[in-house]
C-alpha cells in the first residue's frame, strides 16, 4: 500500500525516514556522484604544467649536454636492437613463404594472338563468332586479375581486329 501511495504522490520515503520527492533524490545522486568523480580526479601530487614549461623555457633549468647525450645513445642502441629483431623476424617470414617466380604476361603482338586465335589454320568456314568469344571469355579484361586489365585490354582490341580482318577475308574469297 506504501509503494502505491509513493507512486501517486511521487513521494518516496528514504531509509532515513524523510520523503523526497523523485526530482529532490536524483538531484541529491547527482550531486554525490560529482563529488565522487571529483575526488577521484583529483591528482594526488599537484601539479602546474604550464609553470614546469615556462621553467623548461626560460633556461633556468641545466641538463649537462654529456648526459644527455648519453641517454639518447642508449635509447638509440635499444631502438636499433628492437629494430634489427623486427628485421630478422620479417626476413624469416619471407623466406619460408617461399619464393614466388613472376607471372608471365600473355604476349599483345597480333602474331601470337593469331596464333592464339587459330586464324592461320581457319579457312572459309570458320565460326569468328565462337572464335571472338571464346577469346574474350580467357581474356576479357572483368575476367582477369587487376593488373592484368589494362593488358587484357589492349590483347582483345587486337584479337577483335584480326577477327574482324580474317571475316573480310574470308568475305572476299566467297565473293570471288
Amino acid at each position: 500500500m506504501a509503494v502505491v501511495h509513493a507512486v501517486a504522490t511521487g513521494e518516496a520515503e528514504i531509509g532515513t525516514g524523510t520523503k523526497l520527492d523523485f526530482a529532490s533524490l536524483l538531484d541529491d545522486l547527482i550531486v554525490a556522484s560529482e563529488k565522487g568523480e571529483q575526488e577521484g580526479a583529483r591528482p594526488t601530487i599537484p601539479f602546474d604544467y604550464l609553470s614546469v614549461a615556462d621553467e623548461l623555457h626560460s633556461g633556468r633549468i641545466k641538463v649537462a649536454g654529456e648526459s644527455v647525450a648519453a641517454e639518447y645513445r642508449e635509447a638509440g642502441a635499444d631502438l636499433a636492437a628492437e629494430f634489427v629483431a623486427l628485421l630478422d623476424q620479417a626476413k624469416l617470414a619471407l623466406a619460408t613463404e617461399g619464393h614466388k617466380p613472376e607471372e608471365a604476361l600473355p604476349p599483345i603482338d597480333p602474331d601470337s594472338i593469331a596464333g592464339e586465335l587459330g586464324l592461320e589454320s581457319s579457312g572459309k568456314n570458320a565460326d569468328f563468332g565462337r572464335i571472338r568469344r571464346n577469346f574474350a571469355f580467357a581474356n576479357h579484361p572483368d575476367r582477369v586479375a587487376p593488373h592484368l586489365r589494362q593488358r587484357a585490354m589492349i590483347r582483345m582490341q587486337v584479337a577483335n581486329m584480326l577477327i574482324d580482318e580474317a571475316k573480310r577475308r574470308a568475305l572476299a574469297g566467297v565473293r570471288r
